[in-house]
């Protein structure tokens, strides 16, 4: 019988907001290291970051979720619909 589960990934992220643009700067210790321009004030930094990840893997906003660190720089994103391998071949593009 066929698997009815869609792909989804976990990544870790370290978050450097109030920058000048979104951009992904690589990966540091295991997690991807990513400037968000908006401030981490009332949840918009990572609301921001939300939009910026499933922009660039051409998701929707509603399939990022993060899991882990609401409160933190470091985090657990959560992606629904899209593979491990996909994921890692577009972020190391960007």
């Amino acid at each position: 019988m066929p698997s009815t589960q869609h792909p989804r990934v976990q990544i870790r992220v370290r978050v450097i907001p109030g920058a000048s643009r979104n951009q992904i700067m690589g990966v540091v210790d295991g997690a991807y290291k990513i400037k968000i321009a908006a401030q981490p004030v009332k949840g918009k930094a990572n609301k921001a970051l939300k939009e910026f990840i499933a922009k660039i893997l051409g998701v929707r906003k509603s399939d990022v979720q993060i899991s882990t660190g609401e409160n933190a720089r470091i985090k657990t994103v959560l992606i629904e619909g899209i593979d491990d391998k996909s994921v890692a071949r577009i972020l190391s593009k960007t």
